[in-house]
């Protein structure tokens, strides 16, 4: 590490690599310091998205694909079940194979990238952000630098730092748990989901195949529903009842923001990006995505801004404008649709699901069951039928 950059990015996930590459390549000096042994470990992540989504933000590399899906299939709770298909295809990522890539096109553009960086605090004088304080290799560093990009994941500490407000609600977000299975028997095309208080209350089970009998199984439920039994207690009896004879492979847990996104994402001399500003899919908790178009935003605006000498939140707030333009109107609409969907009965799941079948297969897109689930409010059908691709 130098002793100064012009930009520092904390966090080396997809919204972080972005930021740092996005900021390169407009000829400013970049840091990207994350504070695990390797980029992209552990994965705490379902791996899935979609295929127009992932060409949006990155020329697709085929060895990122561990399995291409076709459609979903959702489950009742009174087990009716349900295949939506789209006009695209998704994708089952492997994450760690992603990641890396990602952070080396950041040093490509021209970012050093350090690992096992530990930033711990940041270095303000005279009021002002001026760089960040890093341990790496047991040794203590005091690097400076014009602006910092918080990039650190949900437990974001450097927002807290620069005195952004981070909290969420608890009802806002999941407590997830996922395990990574072998021998699971499922179809190697489809991914599923459950639904229903007695499997995820206030949220779903997702099984997103690896292929080679390989998938990811996991679940998120609300903090609420998360006092009187852990999440991962109802895997434990998912994977029981579903999936007996599939080995677990890995285990790991974490929340997911389900909120509205950070009131607050740029002040002086700092932005955040990705889950730290809680820049994630209120619906299904998704955020690859969202995080790499917010990385190229902050990141393109933080060059500019570096460039003009003027890193000031009036300077940065071009990045909350061009965000809300970009992603920004789809992340609320898909806020307000959940509040809905979330207070929907497990009976008004079961018919829903029901009426969804009625429909010649053809018809039976994700558009289409959100507009049976959602009858009752129709300003949110228009809502869903902007973010889901029309009627």
């Amino acid at each position: 590490m130098k002793e100064h950059y012009d930009v520092i990015v904390i966090g080396g996930g997809p919204g972080g690599s972005w930021a740092a590459k996005h900021a390169a390549e407009q000829g400013v000096s970049v840091l990207l310091i994350e504070k695990d042994r390797e980029i992209g470990v552990p994965v705490r992540c379902a791996e899935g998205l979609s295929e127009i989504g992932l060409k949006n933000v990155v020329d697709i590399r085929q060895h990122w694909i561990a399995r291409v899906i076709r459609g979903a299939r959702l489950v009742a709770p009174d087990g009716t079940q349900v295949e939506a298909f789209d006009q695209g295809l998704g994708f089952v990522l492997h994450r760690k194979l992603f990641d890396y890539d990602l952070a080396a096109m950041a040093h490509e553009a021209g970012a050093d990238v350090v690992t096992l960086a530990y930033g711990h605090d940041l270095i303000r004088e005279e009021g002002q952000i001026r760089g960040v304080r890093i341990r790496h290799l047991n040794r203590e560093y005091a690097v400076r630098c014009s602006l910092v990009i918080g990039a650190d994941g949900v437990e974001s500490r450097v927002g807290r730092w620069a005195g952004l407000d981070t909290r969420t609600n608890p009802d806002e977000m999941e407590s997830c748990v996922q395990a990574t299975v072998a021998d699971a028997q499922i179809e190697p095309d489809i991914i599923q989901m459950y639904f229903g208080r007695d499997v995820a209350p206030g949220g779903y089970v997702w099984i997103f195949p690896k292929g080679n009998g390989m998938a990811n199984v996991g679940l998120g439920i609300t903090g609420s529903n998360s006092k009187n039994r852990k999440a991962i207690a109802y895997l434990e009896t998912f994977l029981q009842r579903h999936l007996p004879n599939a080995a677990i492979l890995t285990l790991v847990a974490g929340g997911v923001p389900v909120s509205r996104m950070s009131k607050k994402i740029a002040a002086d001399g700092i932005m955040l990006v990705g889950d730290a500003a809680r820049q994630t899919n209120p619906m299904t908790g998704g955020g690859i995505l969202y995080a790499m178009v917010a990385g190229r935003i902050a990141g393109a605006i933080a060059a500019e801004a570096v460039k003009a000498g003027d890193v000031s939140e009036k300077a940065l707030s071009a990045y909350p404008k061009a965000w809300q333009k970009a992603e920004g109107q789809n992340n609320e609409r898909f806020y307000r649709i959940k509040t809905v969907v979330n207070s929907l009965t497990d009976d008004d799941l079961n018919r829903t699901a029901r009426l969804f079948l009625e429909l010649p297969p053809e018809k039976r897109t994700p558009f289409q069951l959100f507009k049976k689930a959602l009858f009752r409010h129709p300003k949110l059908v228009a809502e869903a039928a902007k973010v889901f691709g029309g009627i």
